[in-house]
């Protein structure tokens, strides 16, 4: 995967920052009627449960963090949440939604930032997606590094489904990326990568992680995760 297409991609969200949350909220070109909406919103409320469930506490760091979606349920656990993400236009309305003291926000692409203290909590919100294969490992080495010991990973993510993107968005496929437009017809390259979610749970199995990754019935998969123990092998010397 080229450079020139995680630039195009990072360019893509800053000028949909103001239409991203009508793919959330199923608005314009993203609805598809009140079931599926009905549908949407009650998968999207599982995920959101399971997220509650996990009770993120302690210093949080949420990557790509948006227009605040997620950011507004993190601020809620933690008492600090550290915030970033490559476009300044989606930091601005998170401000907006979520006008919290307690969150730093910083504008970083993630492939060239590391961060500067560990977390005890980690959550990413449909970014996985976006990371190529080929920096699959590295990204999750940086993740690993940067929780404190007993730290947690949350994330959640796109099944493959065409009612998940616009009517006018060109076929979902596995082929690592997707073409998007934007409400004015300008059209952008992205990275989208449809993770299986079993085949992910093995692969993040492989690179030291427990846990399972879950998914609803039709849009969503996500997952509660965290660095495997490693048994001392001496204790049985």
């Amino acid at each position: 995967m080229n450079t020139d297409i995680l630039a195009e991609q990072i360019e893509y969200y800053r000028q949909r920052a103001s239409e991203y949350d009508e793919w959330f909220l199923r608005q314009g070109r993203y609805d598809r009627g009140d079931q599926h909406r009905q549908q949407w919103f009650s998968e999207v409320a599982e995920v959101e449960a399971s997220l509650h469930n996990a009770a993120p506490s302690g210093d949080i760091l949420e990557l790509a963090c948006g227009t605040g979606l997620w950011t507004q349920h993190l601020v809620s656990f933690g008492t600090h949440v550290t915030a970033v993400d490559a476009s300044s236009e989606v930091i601005a309305l998170n401000q907006q939604r979520v006008g919290s003291a307690s969150v730093e926000y910083i504008v970083a692409d993630l492939f060239d930032w590391f961060p500067a203290q560990q977390f005890d909590f980690i959550f990413f919100g449909f970014w996985l997606s976006h990371v190529p294969m080929e920096r699959f490992v590295a990204f999750w080495q940086m993740v690993k590094e940067a929780l404190k010991p007993n730290g947690r990973v949350f994330f959640v993510d796109s099944l493959l489904n065409q009612e998940s993107t616009a009517r006018n968005h060109p076929t979902l496929h596995q082929q690592g990326y997707s073409e998007r437009k934007l409400n004015d017809g300008r059209t952008y390259r992205i990275v989208k990568i449809f993770h299986e979610p079993l085949q992910l749970e093995k692969s993040l199995q492989n690179l030291g992680w427990s846990g399972n990754v879950n998914y609803t019935a039709n849009y969503f998969l996500y997952s509660l995760v965290y660095p495997a123990k490693i048994i001392n092998q001496s204790a049985y010397i």
